[in-house]
């Protein structure tokens, strides 16, 4: 066995993120960092001749020193054809000493590639469940913000691992995919007294060997490759436990000793956001195992399957992980394309705790923050185009929080209960569930529960670039009042016109009265009637922000003649010219003095330009009410 190699690392300060509000920006700019090897990583063709069923991944691992060593069973299935050779995913940085077959020392070749091929003594039969070990020690590459990270906390060593996308084969043997899960995992890990280790799972052992400690978890779901993760420091640990029909649900935390007391008062947030998605979403997906917090020196969080690792217990970041294990864990994206799947979503439970567990202000704050964000820039699209582009793949506006706002539109467009019942199939489709989906798999269990046909949703709002910025005319005439309704795309070149059901507000002067309208607008400068039985002093479009839209231009006919229609020179001495928009023409116009009284009338039948004489007037102020093809509108004029 190689001799372990001490590397003494200066301690690095590392950022602590505070307060009771992180943004989404904040958390996407966070994990971007962390993905740098998605840039250099391409499946390999050879890892996908088999089915992975079961690891046991046996590591001792010493927070004070940045190396590893292990050994990895790995039971497997071949596929479509028998097997001869196993391959598996692993950087050279790290060195296999052996690998055991059925108890016997086997072939094998690590190639420049970072793959490992195993030589099987004789071909393994389709779908014959066989197994190897795989013996190996190393120092991990250091990729920066890297997947297997040595720090310090308060003078206490602390090595952590996150591998989300493709870090795993920095420091395991390991089957990288989104198309193929573990079935099911145990992570032992042996590391010095004093040092607890963090896992996937329940915790079934607890024992001291020598001055060793070891930890056993097990974890008996699913699980993509990206999510298995071990932290190792001086944890002290801690439950919280999340009451459900005549049982609980455990919320492990381990965390540093200096941060105990304020993790022990900020965790206690869990326990009504995940009453809430049990409520919304089905019961947690692992509640027979647990949920729980690892406090780590990085500054984000990463939503490790039963045990998101945490810098703090911020509580957004708290709830965006926790979102996860419904969103990303329980069923994953099956392409970093779809990775809406994952990160739409949990933006999105997010904002329904601010919903339901917080004030009516802080969940239209949340609404309105994600539209700002989104609108600063005119383009870009919620499926990722280029998957090696970590800025594009991991980008707060679109991944995040355009992807959140597009599910709340869905849920605007087909109705809450078909919005939560949709989603609810999705999750427990047996096709899905605790394991892979795309977008399209999100759309088809929508237009189940709705009726609807989504498809065109779908191309404007996830495949295409951009948002609509929405324009209103309106007048009323007794208790009816029209409307006009027209919009314009930010990116007309991706989306020319998006299809969506309006929703207007009408209320009258004194805020007693009021009333949602809401209109399918389905062609541009589209004209609609609504009978309103009160007189209107205010109309408002998408009163609750259901539409990602800057701001709407919202007008009445008035306000819009009356912008339409030049006065000068104003002030004026011996005439004044009246000029009328593209639209308008007068029929009258009748100068008045400021009582009201009527002084001259000027018959402009047709005409969109009046010279008015001003000769003979007193010094003072006048009025012109303009009788126009439009309506009746007023303006005001000085004479010197």
């Amino acid at each position: 066995m190689r001799a372990i190699i001490l590397l003494l690392l200066a301690s690095l300060l590392f950022l602590h993120l505070a307060g009771n509000a992180q943004s989404t920006e904040t958390i996407a700019a966070r994990e971007a960092r962390a993905h740098a090897s998605l840039r250099s990583f391409t499946p390999s063709a050879q890892t996908s001749t088999y089915d992975m069923i079961y690891q046991r991944a046996e590591w001792n691992i010493n927070p004070a020193v940045r190396y590893i060593s292990g050994a990895i069973t790995s039971h497997f299935r071949p596929g479509g054809a028998a097997l001869n050779q196993l391959w598996m995913n692993l950087d050279n940085a790290l060195i296999v000493d052996s690998v055991l077959y059925h108890s016997t020392k086997i072939p094998f070749q690590q190639t420049e590639e970072d793959l490992l091929r195993i030589d099987l003594p004789a071909a393994v039969a389709t779908n014959t469940v066989d197994s190897v070990t795989v013996y190996y020690q190393g120092t991990p590459p250091n990729t920066g913000y890297g997947s297997f990270v040595q720090r310090s906390h308060s003078g206490a060593p602390i090595i952590w691992t996150l591998s989300q996308p493709y870090g795993a084969k920095d420091w395991w043997p390991c089957k990288q995919s989104l198309t193929d899960k573990i079935d099911s995992i145990d992570i032992v890990v042996r590391t010095p007294a004093g040092n607890r280790a963090a896992s996937n799972g329940v915790l079934v052992s607890e024992t001291e060997e020598g001055s060793d400690k070891v930890y056993h978890w097990r974890h008996r779901y699913p699980i993509a490759t990206y999510l298995v993760a071990v932290a190792v420091t001086n944890y002290v640990a801690f439950t919280d436990l999340v009451p459900y029909d005549n049982s609980a649900i455990e919320v492990l935390n381990y965390v540093y000793p200096e941060s105990e007391a304020s993790f022990r008062q900020q965790s206690k947030n869990v326990v009504g956001m995940m009453q809430l998605f049990n409520r919304l979403f089905g019961l947690y997906p692992f509640a027979d195992e647990k949920y729980g917090h690892a406090q780590f020196g990085w500054s984000g969080g990463m939503e490790h399957q039963t045990m998101s690792f945490m810098v703090n217990l911020n509580y957004d970041l708290m709830a965006h992980e926790l979102a996860h294990q419904w969103f990303g864990n329980k069923v994953t994206c099956g392409s970093w394309q779809d990775i809406w799947v994952n990160e739409g979503f949990a933006t999105y439970l997010t904002g329904l705790t601010k919903e339901h567990l917080s004030s009516p202000e802080d969940w239209y704050n949340w609404k309105r923050s994600k539209i700002l964000s989104v609108t600063a820039y005119p383009g870009g699209s919620v499926w990722v185009r280029d998957t090696t582009s970590i800025d594009e793949l991991f980008s707060g506006r679109l991944s995040y929080n355009k992807g959140a706002y597009l599910l709340h539109m869905l849920r605007w467009v087909v109705g809450d209960e078909a919005f939560y019942r949709g989603i609810n199939n999705y999750l427990q489709d047996p096709a899905l569930a605790y394991g892979f989906a795309r977008a399209e798999d999100v759309k088809r269990h929508l237009e189940s529960s709705s009726g609807k046909n989504l498809t065109e949703f779908f191309n404007d709002w996830y495949y295409g670039e951009g948002y609509p910025m929405y324009r209103l005319i309106w007048q009323q005439n007794d208790d009816h009042v029209s409307l006009s309704l027209s919009q314009s795309s930010s990116v007309p070149a991706s989306v020319s016109f998006f299809e969506m059901p309006v929703p207007v507000l009408f209320r009258d002067s004194t805020g007693s009265q009021e009333m949602i309208k809401v209109f399918q607008h389905s062609e541009q400068e589209q004209n609609f009637e609504a009978e309103i039985p009160f007189k209107v002093a205010e109309v408002v479009l998408d009163p609750e922000l259901w539409l990602l839209s800057p701001t709407p231009v919202v007008e009445s006919q008035a306000e819009v003649m009356e912008a339409s229609l030049k006065l000068y020179p104003n002030p004026t001495n011996t005439k004044i010219t009246l000029e009328a928009g593209q639209e308008l023409t007068f029929s009258e116009v009748i100068l008045l003095d400021v009582q009201g009284r009527q002084l001259k009338l000027h018959n402009a039948k047709g005409r969109r330009k009046l010279e008015i004489s001003t000769k003979g007037l007193a010094t003072g102020t006048y009025i012109l009410r303009i009788n126009t093809n439009q309506g009746i509108v007023s303006k005001r004029f000085t004479k010197q």
